[in-house]
């Protein structure tokens, strides 16, 4: 397995594997630049794909929504969407999220199961420098389709973290989710999941001690609902501060929301809420 491969299982092992590589975009990009010759991408490209054919995503079948010049590099909104229904047939089974100019590139890997019932992903990234955003759908039968947006930002993987370092390590894996739908009908209701970690990328100098802080980043998030899977994330430094995802499922009336999250240290954090339950 190569390094780049290996960034599904370790995200500490691909960070430090490709920091040493070096191979970062420069600033000098520009939007008109072809995203296909990037050096970086064409090495993720070739480890994590392994000469699989990735087609562009027909029109109207799959968005990556970024904005062209970011407020804030450090906290970039980003969402996904795939238009066509998450069926037993047919569905996405795997959301790439891949940013060029990152030290470590792959910045989600998300999972979907028929049971996510539409494929609407919404996060919020840090962006190193000017680069090619890349989101890339993986069909259960094995298809990939990609489409790409060009991001202007620079610094948001070193840029120190924006709460208070006490206050973030007494929340530290806090986590709470807010649904939107009736969970008793037969749509997709939509979560908004927020977990309290700093996240840091071990990138960004403490400001007093003008040394480097430690990184310290949520790595990986299972969510189950009625027993059955719905959405996971293997994630790395590239997702913010207090990482935030909005993902949909179907509503089976009232069950157990399941979220477990663990992170680089190894620390396991877990949410458990029954969903439709009567209010007393």
């Amino acid at each position: 397995m190569t390094a780049l491969a290996a960034r599904a299982l370790s995200p500490v092992l691909a960070l430090a594997l490709l920091v040493g590589a070096g191979a970062v975009e420069a600033a000098s990009l520009q939007p008109t630049d072809d995203p296909n010759a990037s050096a970086m991408w064409q090495k993720v490209r070739s480890s994590l794909f392994q000469g699989r054919v990735i087609a562009p995503a027909p029109p109207g079948f799959l968005s990556l929504e970024a904005p062209a010049r970011a407020i804030d590099a450090a906290l970039v909104p980003i969402a996904i969407r795939v238009l066509a229904p998450q069926t037993p047939e047919r569905f996405v089974s795997k959301l790439y999220l891949i940013i060029d100019a990152n030290p470590s590139p792959i910045a989600a890997i998300l999972g979907l199961t028929p049971e996510s019932g539409r494929v609407e992903v919404e996060t919020r990234v840090r962006v190193d420098d000017y680069s090619h955003v890349r989101a890339i759908a993986e069909m259960n039968d094995g298809q990939l389709y990609e489409t790409t947006r060009f991001v202007k930002a620079s610094g948001g993987c070193s840029a120190p973290a924006g709460g208070d370092a006490q206050a973030a390590l007494a929340s530290l894996g806090n986590m709470r989710v807010r649904i939107e739908g009736d969970l008793k009908g037969r749509e997709p209701v939509r979560a908004e999941l927020l977990i309290h970690h700093p996240n840091h990328s071990g990138l960004a100098m403490d400001q007093f001690t003008r040394q480097f802080t430690p990184a310290h980043f949520v790595r990986k998030i299972d969510v189950s609902y009625g027993g059955k899977p719905v959405f996971s994330a293997d994630v790395d430094f590239s997702i913010s501060e207090n990482p935030n995802f909005r993902f949909y499922f179907r509503p089976q009336g009232q069950a157990e929301l399941r979220v477990l999250a663990t992170d680089t240290r190894d620390l396991r954090f877990e949410l458990v809420e029954k969903l439709g339950a009567a209010t007393p």
